[in-house]
């Protein structure tokens, strides 16, 4: 990737907004864990890498970035053989079942299984790489029709039939609330997620752990983790402003 891939902003620029916005970040994520009486510690904060060139990633990460999430498949091709070590890959977009196997063995954990057609996919491929892929069900929380994700009402019975499936395991749930121009307007949405994940993780499913709850952006990443939040997907807030040049 080049220079263009940034819009109107350099790569030197981008580390310097890094810099100036990593540890802000990281003091907000605390403080927000602080008032849930949670340890900061078990909050990460995840970098939401889409269109950031491979460069700064690698800055980030040399910088103290200890988790990064793509959330295209090409892209993050692309970006692979030039990622420094130091910190874990997370796929975190939308994918479809053809495009699976360019992810499958390659990040640590896929936020985005949406479909039990697609965990059998994941399932499928995983077998056969001899592997087991962590995933989250992702949760379609608002009822938009232009998202994809389980309905509420649906999550239970599906994660029943993946939890049979083998080469996956599921670690837990994620959401994208509906846009707000208020963090404090998706505050119930948060709410009614943890209340979903505590009711899961009573029922002990079997091949599931529910120890992870992804949710919480740029905009609203402290009432997500006020609201039970343990990952949280910052981008803009990191990096500055995108420009979709890709």
């Amino acid at each position: 990737m080049t220079e263009n891939t940034l819009g109107e902003l350099t790569i030197a620029e981008r580390k310097q907004i890094f810099d100036e916005n990593f540890r802000d970040i990281t003091d907000r994520i605390a403080a927000a864990a602080k008032r849930s009486n949670r340890n900061p510690k078990d909050i990460t904060l995840l970098a939401a890498t889409k269109t950031i060139d491979v460069e700064v990633i690698n800055y980030a990460i040399q910088n103290g970035l200890t988790a990064i999430g793509e959330n295209r498949v090409q892209e993050f091709l692309s970006k692979e053989p030039h990622l420094t070590n130091g910190a874990v890959r997370h796929f975190i977009g939308h994918l479809q079942s053809n495009k699976a196997k360019d992810i499958v063995g390659r990040v640590e954990l896929i936020h985005s299984v949406h479909s039990l057609k697609l965990a059998k996919v994941i399932s499928d491929l995983s077998i056969k790489k001899g592997i087991v892929t962590d995933i989250l069900l992702e949760v379609n929380i608002g009822g938009e029709d232009s998202k994809s994700g389980f309905a509420p009402t649906e999550v239970i019975d599906n994660l029943v039939e993946i939890s049979k499936l083998q080469g996956v395991f599921v670690r837990g749930l994620m959401t994208i609330p509906p846009i707000c121009d208020n963090s404090e307007k998706n505050r119930e949405y948060f709410k009614e997620m943890y209340n979903l994940f505590l009711d899961i993780q009573g029922k002990k499913i079997d091949n599931s752990s529910m120890e992870l709850l992804s949710m919480g952006m740029s905009d609203d990443f402290e009432v997500a983790i006020e609201e039970g939040a343990n990952i949280v997907r910052v981008g803009t807030a990191l990096f500055g402003k995108r420009f979709y040049s890709l």
